[in-house]
């Protein structure tokens, strides 16, 4: 099993390097730590008193894995969930925020494990989430990560400045969804085919 600190490296290989995209709501990026993380956060790595998009572009991956491991991992209490959701929980954490765990609390609910979908894992996320483990050992992590590659459809469903991200220019599946694909089993992904009938609507 990854530590938790090769997760994060991985992570940062997905993200990559810096980016400004204006489409994308995040603003400047760089290792996936956006510039509003790093001004909430008070980093100001140029030392001039402002934290901007010089500071982002100054971030080092270690700094990057640091940031994580903190505020994307242990202080969200990740680490408390069973073992099979961290690295996709951690994963959707840094890419989408407390969506993240809103995500996994409808899950537990329609799992006929309710807990509320307030974005904070508590002992009733913990509970459910370990219940829901012991009652579906083998599908659980997968179930997380096709509701997640829902939710990435759905968000580019509703915007279409996003949809970039989930299908490339030539059709083929975009970084979220290969991303939400990631964390499952390879018999759960879309294949080309179905991956061209979801989007076939944002023609």
């Amino acid at each position: 099993m990854q530590t938790i600190q090769e997760i994060a490296r991985g992570i940062i290989a997905r993200e990559g390097g810096y980016v400004d995209d204006p489409d994308d709501p995040g603003g400047a990026t760089n290792f996936g730590v956006t510039i509003h993380t790093m001004q909430r956060l008070g980093i100001d790595l140029t030392g001039d008193g402002v934290v901007d998009k010089a500071d982002v572009a100054a971030l080092g991956p270690d700094q990057a894995v640091e940031i994580y491991l903190e505020h994307y991992f242990t202080r969200p209490g990740i680490g408390q969930l069973p073992a099979v959701l961290q690295a996709s929980v951690f994963d959707m954490m840094v890419n989408s925020g407390v969506n993240a765990v809103k995500l996994l609390q409808r899950l537990l609910t329609d799992m006929g494990f309710a807990c509320i979908p307030d974005g904070a894992i508590g002992p009733q996320t913990i509970g459910a989430a370990q219940r829901a483990y012991e009652a579906a050992p083998a599908f659980l992590a997968d179930a997380y990560a096709i509701a997640r590659r829902n939710y990435y459809y759905r968000i580019a469903d509703a915007r279409p400045a996003s949809r970039k991200y989930a299908r490339q220019r030539n059709g083929g599946k975009g970084g979220w969804i290969t991303r939400a694909e990631a964390f499952m089993s390879s018999n759960y992904h879309l294949s080309a085919a179905d991956h061209a009938k979801r989007v076939a609507a944002w023609e």
